[in-house]
């Protein structure tokens, strides 16, 4: 896996500082409410289209890592 940084960025200047997808305005936050709401993401991406796939499936990887989530999913849930 690559680093986080190469798919997200944190600017004091861009929503307050709060980590975004890297390139746009959109808060990383925003894909785990969609997710913990059981908004697809699928949906997700087409709800930000300026976020690459790539980027999406690189956070919730980095994330499943972090808290040892035996699995998932990228094509519309997240399991484990």
């Amino acid at each position: 896996m690559q680093k986080l940084a190469n798919y997200i960025s944190v600017d004091q200047n861009i929503q307050f500082g709060k980590p975004v997808f890297k390139g746009t305005r959109v808060p990383v936050q925003s894909l785990f409410w969609h997710l913990e709401k059981g908004i697809s993401l699928n949906a997700f991406l087409e709800d930000f289209p300026g976020v690459q796939r790539k980027q999406a499936e690189a956070v919730i990887e980095w994330g499943a890592k972090r808290f040892e989530l035996p699995e998932i999913i990228f094509d519309e849930t997240i399991v484990g």
